[in-house]
This record gives structure tokens, C-alpha cells and sequence, in this order.
């Protein structure tokens, strides 16, 4: 496949990255801005809280918008057509105290503070609450794989280097109040300025009323919390800007050509689309995205720290399979829970195991060929991944261990493994090995705990005890297929009574494995082995 066919079908393609670089495309038709220079990807994140997936996955998304950019335009990522920002608005006050963190009491005292001038609580050798958030962050990004630029608004405030675009704002202040009070209520309009000073007296970000006194020198001029007017320079991280007017200078100041969003932004959006124009930039193309939610459907947050952290979701699955549960439908709500990793896990190993067979079309709407894309798996037009495949799924994986108990260990399941896996040796199969140690984390803390066996009726035992002879009887090197049709012709058979294969398997289950669900039984069995089955069998009888 040559790099034309790749950017013939990525232009075509339905995928909803290309539906989205499609977009920026009829922006810039030659691929690039006209004076030449990168297209401008950004995400933002407030460092509020402790970094969570709904933070992640916005720059993954945005970096599979990137590279299928790149795919429609013919460029690699070491090309420099394009470049993504991750920006930390780290100059807002601190609102309230997360739930999460230690040392409330440290936070508490420092209310309203910039972020980035807040301490740190949490023991670590960061100078501020920010910076620890932001290295948390980085930390994930860089180990996923992305190319991004990080920026925070704290440096950009302080060092001088957003001085002119906030000068353009003091320029444009009554026309960005034009815009703003309509949309507020009665008493909000009383206080509120474009322009937060940051009081010289106690450090604070202050919502008070501003005026500008000289938008070329930068002066400023409001009431502090004490009472004494103060005239000072909005310049040098001595001010920062309300939220959404913030938003809009970032777009000015950078020149970002592309930012998605979450649904409970979209007035923000409007309103900060509005406010760019008149400062002389324009609003960034992107996507309004649908929120995660918690087990309970309700919203995550990082205040609340409700939802999975990034490091739990790497407790009891890959990162490949995090990035392959983010990828699908992104407008629409999705749960985020342990609950779902299992599954996430099995339909990316099946995605990446049918890729290499897809036609060019169907490759560029596998969301694994997005996924290695988006950390540097391959260049060009390459497949990854050519027939890669596990040799055990991870439900497999998790009923075996299941079957363990709580206290099964990594040598304890690959020494069952050794017999369905050739060269049963974890050096030779680092991807399965890494999901031994998910699935052990995984029963400990969410199977184990609800797994609870029932005794089997008369016509139940009878079926296990004509399994238990037919295992008897069975070559040791039956096949995992010949193990399930074996079982199969049980459940078939009208004198134990079951009406149908479901209730024989759920049976099997609920009286073997302890839960309402399970894996193919011959799998299970030729992995767990032929004598272990029949001393669980004959346990199960008493």
C-alpha cells in the first residue's frame, strides 16, 4: 500500500478521526496555516484534582484527530505539520478543597489562591498543588507514548509571554463585557470583569469590578478585599482572566486551530468563540464530546474523585485497552468502571488480531490501527500488529483465577497456563504475562470477594457426575473444541432437563466458578486441567 492509497481512503473514510481532520482540512486545504507554520492541536485541563481518565482520554482523542490529519495530508508526525499543545490552566483560584487529597487543612488556608501558588500537600518534592498535579499528568502522557508540548498558564502569566494578548484584551474589555453580562445573572454582572487582579495583599484571585486604566501599559485599577483601591499592572502573573475570556486569549495567543470539549462546556464554547473573534483571532475547529460517568451514571470529577484513576485502570488492564475503550462513539456518555475492563481488554486483542487481514478501508476504521497511530506503533501506511494474538483471553484468564482463590499468584497461574500455552514462559509472552498480574490484581479486588458456589440439584448432579466420567475417559491432549463438544453433548442430552444449553452452562457456572457467568467450558477446562476439573467437580458433589 502506498502512501497515495492511505491518503485517498483516509479522506474518504467514515471513522470519526477523519470525519473530524476532514473539518480542519476545508480550513486549511494545503495542510498547513498559509504563512506555513504547524496546525495547532489543544487540550486543556484544570489541575484542580488528581488527573483522571477523563482528563486522558481528551488528548487521546485529539491526538487521533492529529495523525489522522497527517494521514490526509501525506506528512509522519516528524515532519512538523502539526503540533499538539497540552495546556494547564494552572493560574485559576482554588475554588474549594478536593475530596481526595491530604492535608486539607494546607489547602483550606490557601483558598483561592493560583494553583500554582498553592502547596503542595500531598509530600512530593513539587513546589505547588499544580505542579504536582501537572507532573501526574505528564507522567502518563509520556508513558503512553504521545507527542505533545506541555504548557502552563502559570509560566505564560508570569514570564511575560501572554502580555500582548492580554493587553488586547484590556483593549477589547467593554466589547468582551458587551458579550459576557447579557449572559449573566443580575448579581453576577455586579462584580464581574474580564480581568481577575490578584490581590497584592493576601495573593488571592479576586472577582471584583476592574477598570482599565491604560491598556497599553497595562494598568489596572479595583478595590481589594481590605478595602483600599489599588492601581496595578494586569501584566507578569500579576492578573489572570476570567474562565472563559481566558479560553478565548489562549486561542488568540497560541493560534490553536483545534480543541475538542466536553458537553458541559458548550455555552463556555459559545461564548468564548464570540469573545476570539473580537479579539482578532479565530475559534478553534472540535469536537463537543459526551461525559464519562461512574457505575452509578453519574458525572465524574476530580473534586470527587469518583470514576477509575488512570493508575487503577492499569491495576486490571493494558493501556491498549484504556485507549480502546476510549475510542468509540465520542459523543456519546460512557461508563467508566472496573466492570468494563475485562471486556475492553478481549475486543482490543480481537480488533488487533482481524487487522492485519482488513482491507485498506476497514483497517482506518479499527481503532486499532488509530491506537498505534497515536503512540508511535508504525509509520506510514504499515499495519501493526500482523496476526499478533493472545493465546488465552483475559476472561479466560480471570475464571482460572477465579478458581484460585484470592490468593493466587503470578507462578501459580503460569503454571497452569503451561497447560494450553506452547513455551508456557512469561519472557516469551510479555503481553499475556503483564494480564496475568492485571487478572490476579483484578480477582483480588472485584471477583474473589462476590464469588459464591451453590449446590447443584439432583439433575445437575447427575449431569456432573456423567462429565466427571467422560473426563475420565478423555485423552489428556484433547483439544480445547473436543472438551466443548463434550460438554455440549451433556446439556443436549433430555434426560438431565435442562430446556435449553444456556441453563447447562449458567449451571455449570454457578456451581463450579461461583458466578452467573463464565467461559467456554472447554477452554476453561484444557487450561485449568482435566484432573483439576474433576476434584472441582467432585467437590461441588461432596
Amino acid at each position: 500500500m502506498s502512501m497515495e492509497d492511505l491518503i485517498a481512503a483516509a479522506r474518504t473514510s467514515k471513522a470519526w478521526p477523519f470525519q473530524e481532520a476532514q473539518r480542519l482540512l476545508k480550513r486549511y486545504p494545503e495542510g498547513t496555516k498559509p504563512d506555513g507554520s504547524p496546525v495547532l492541536f489543544e487540550t486543556g485541563y484544570g489541575p484542580s484534582g488528581l488527573p483522571h481518565i477523563g482528563t486522558f482520554q481528551e488528548v487521546l482523542r485529539t491526538t487521533l484527530v492529529r495523525r489522522a490529519f497527517e494521514a490526509m495530508i501525506g506528512a509522519k508526525p516528524e515532519d512538523g505539520k502539526t503540533r499538539l499543545v497540552a495546556f494547564s490552566d494552572d493560574m485559576d483560584g482554588l475554588r474549594k478543597v478536593p475530596d481526595n487529597v491530604p492535608n486539607r487543612e494546607l489547602l483550606e488556608a490557601n483558598l483561592h489562591k493560583p494553583l500554582s501558588r498553592v502547596p503542595n500537600p500531598f509530600g512530593t518534592s513539587h513546589e505547588s498543588f499544580a505542579a504536582h498535579n501537572n507532573a501526574m499528568l505528564r507522567a502518563f502522557l509520556d508513558r503512553f507514548g504521545f507527542d505533545y508540548e506541555f504548557i502552563a498558564a502559570n509560566d505564560r502569566y508570569n514570564s511575560g509571554r501572554f502580555d500582548e494578548a492580554l493587553r488586547q484584551v484590556l483593549r477589547k474589555n467593554q466589547d468582551i463585557l458587551d458579550i459576557m453580562l447579557p449572559t449573566l445573572r443580575e448579581e453576577r454582572r455586579q462584580t464581574y470583569s474580564p480581568i481577575l487582579p490578584v490581590s497584592p495583599a493576601t495573593g488571592k484571585v479576586l472577582q471584583v469590578p476592574v477598570e482599565v486604566v491604560d491598556a497599553e501599559a497595562g494598568t489596572i485599577r479595583f478595590t481589594d478585599e481590605d478595602g483600599k483601591v489599588v492601581e496595578q499592572s494586569a501584566l507578569g502573573g500579576q492578573s489572570k482572566l476570567q474562565w472563559k475570556v481566558d479560553w478565548a486569549m489562549r486561542w488568540y495567543a497560541l493560534g490553536v486551530d483545534y480543541e475538542m470539549y466536553g458537553k458541559d462546556l458548550t455555552d463556555s464554547g459559545v461564548q468564548s468563540g464570540r469573545i476570539v473573534k473580537v479579539l482578532g483571532g479565530r475559534k478553534p475547529d472540535g469536537l463537543i464530546y459526551e461525559m464519562f460517568l461512574d457505575e452509578k451514571g453519574e458525572k465524574i470529577s476530580k473534586s470527587k474523585g469518583n470514576g477509575l484513576t488512570i493508575e487503577e485502570w492499569l491495576d486490571y488492564g493494558s493501556e491498549e485497552s484504556l485507549g480502546f475503550y476510549i475510542f468509540p462513539n465520542p459523543k456519546s456518555a460512557k461508563q467508566l468502571h472496573a466492570g468494563v475492563i475485562p471486556r475492553a481488554v478481549d475486543d482490543y486483542w480481537a480488533f488487533r488480531e482481524r487487522l492485519a487481514e482488513q482491507e485498506l478501508d476497514k483497517q482506518l476504521g479499527n481503532p486499532v490501527w488509530h491506537l498505534a497511530r497515536a503512540n508511535g506503533g508504525f509509520e506510514g501506511s504499515e499495519a501493526p500488529g500482523a496476526g499478533d494474538s493472545l493465546p488465552v483471553t483475559y476472561s479466560l484468564l480471570l475464571n482460572l483465577v477465579g478458581v484460585l482463590g484470592a490468593e493466587a499468584d503470578r507462578d501459580q497461574v503460569w503454571s497452569y497456563l503451561g497447560n494450553y500455552v506452547d513455551d508456557a514462559d512469561p519472557a516469551k509472552h510479555p503481553a499475556l504475562d503483564a494480564l496475568v498480574t492485571n487478572a490476579v490484581a483484578y480477582n483480588r479486588d472485584f471477583i474473589a470477594p462476590t464469588l459464591e458456589k451453590r449446590a447443584p440439584t439432583d439433575s445437575e448432579a447427575a449431569a456432573l457426575r456423567e462429565l466427571d466420567a467422560r473426563l475420565a475417559d478423555v485423552a489428556p491432549e484433547a483439544s480445547a473444541e473436543e472438551l466443548q463438544t463434550m460438554v455440549y453433548e451433556i446439556g443436549k442430552d433430555e434426560s438431565y432437563g435442562f430446556e435449553n444449553l444456556r441453563d447447562w452452562f449458567k449451571a455449570l457456572y454457578e456451581i463450579l466458578l461461583g458466578s452467573s457467568q463464565g467461559p467456554r467450558m472447554g477452554s476453561f477446562i484444557a487450561l485449568y486441567g482435566i484432573d483439576n476439573t474433576r476434584r472441582l467437580i467432585a467437590r461441588a458433589l461432596g
